[in-house]
């Protein structure tokens, strides 16, 4: 992501669009100080990292679908490609993990089916 970042940022100065301003970086914490009740366990950051990637990729597609000039259409495409590969990778892990939980199978009865 910090290539896409750099690649956006250059883009906006070359246009003389103007950054907004950024973030100040966040301090090193030690594990060790934060409680455990208070601690991001890994699927509930796997889960979080996931919905980012699909918004990522729905932004990139509107990108895509929105721009007149076709270098930053075609940018917005290489960025939708690697998100979508990243995406991928992912589920993959989530799977491996067990931190991805499939809904249950819902099946139909006989009953219902003639019903």
């Amino acid at each position: 992501m910090r290539q896409e970042i750099r690649q956006v940022e250059d883009l906006l100065k070359v246009n003389s669009v103007g950054l907004p301003p950024s973030p100040p970086e966040r301090p090193v914490a030690n594990l060790e100080s934060i409680p455990v009740g208070a601690r991001f366990n890994d699927p509930e950051i796997a889960a979080g990292v996931s919905r980012d990637i699909a918004a990522g990729l729905i932004t990139c597609s509107q990108i895509m679908g929105q721009a007149i000039r076709e270098d930053i259409g075609m940018m917005f495409g290489q960025f939708h490609t690697a998100k979508a590969q990243f995406g991928g990778r992912l589920l993959r892990i989530n799977k491996e993990k067990g931190w991805l939980v499939p809904p249950p199978l819902h099946l139909q009865t006989p009953e219902l089916v003639h019903a």
